[in-house]
């Protein structure tokens, strides 16, 4: 199952590149993490296309959508982004899943507002993270430094670097919706190089206690939201402790619950395609 490409206009005059499976139905839109795009969800998404108006959405800077030349790729803009992609595709009710940053981007969504929300799934995404995770992060993204690749092939050498329990044909398919080519012939990843110094801002704000605030209106968003929650968690995670998921659920969310995929860290949907589907449908098909 082929999902269309289309672009849509969000916030700051940028364009955001959509893939949409279906159109029928309450919308479902998928919200990828740091450094992926939205073919992340290509293993999940057509198990809910019969049920729901199946999309996910490349973050500005990311994938086939624009980058932002004056660099705002902070939360407040990315969520105006969705805001306003919401509106051009003329969704006013959803199921919002996000990964990682996208399930951050999504909660202070649904936190904005709460009476849009049809359903709402975390993935391995918290108001408070794990610092051996974010390190890791902040050193994956190294690891994907700009350079040039001679195929995409040589860059699922790299990917299996960052996702070490993900399969081939999966790492495969990152790198080859990961890269764009050049006219020399050499491949360069899609992401805007900029993004990698916020990875090191965001270090330096977390060394000074500024990441408190975040953490803080991420905690209050969360108590705001009213729809069935979904929080998933890798069983291996170093993201997402099984403390604050748990605290997520029993004390924050007023309809919570809890999923724990096995065989999986914090890139559930890719180290698990097959847990993660599990999990994900046994919640939008029952719940939202």
């Amino acid at each position: 199952m082929s999902p269309r490409s289309i672009r849509v206009r969000a916030a700051d005059g940028l364009d955001l590149h959509v893939l949409e499976w279906s159109r029928p139905g309450v919308p479902l839109l998928f919200v990828h993490g740091f450094g992926n795009d939205a073919h992340v969800w290509d293993d999940v998404a057509p198990a809910v296309v019969p049920h729901y108006r199946t999309l996910a959405l490349d973050l500005r800077g990311h994938g086939d959508s624009d980058r932002d030349p004056q660099r705002r790729y902070d939360y407040e803009s990315l969520v105006r982004d969705l805001e306003a992609a919401s509106e051009a595709l003329g969704i006013e009710r959803l199921v919002l899943v996000g990964h990682s940053l996208g399930g951050r981007i999504a909660l202070l969504f649904a936190g904005r507002h709460p009476g849009r929300m049809a359903g709402l799934a975390l993935v391995d995404s918290a108001p408070e993270l794990d610092p051996r995770g974010v390190l890791r992060i902040r050193l994956d993204a190294t690891r994907r430094a700009p350079v040039r690749f001679a195929s995409p092939r040589e860059y699922a050498g790299v990917l299996a670097g960052v996702y070490p329990a993900a399969r081939p044909e999966v790492l495969t398919r990152l790198a080859e919706h990961g890269l764009r080519r050049e006219a020399d012939g050499h491949w360069v990843p899609k992401l805007d190089p900029a993004w990698r110094e916020l990875t090191r801002v965001a270090g330096r704000e977390q060394a000074d206690g500024r990441e408190e605030a975040t953490t803080r209106s991420l905690w209050e968003a969360l108590a705001r939201v009213t729809c069935p929650t979904l929080v998933v968690r890798g069983a291996a995670s170093d993201v997402l402790s099984p403390r604050t998921a748990d605290r997520m659920v029993d004390e924050a969310l007023a309809h919570g619950r809890l999923a724990v995929v096995p065989r999986a860290g914090h890139s559930v949907m890719i180290d698990n395609p097959e847990g993660f589907r599990e999990a994900l449908t046994d919640f939008v098909l029952g719940d939202a």
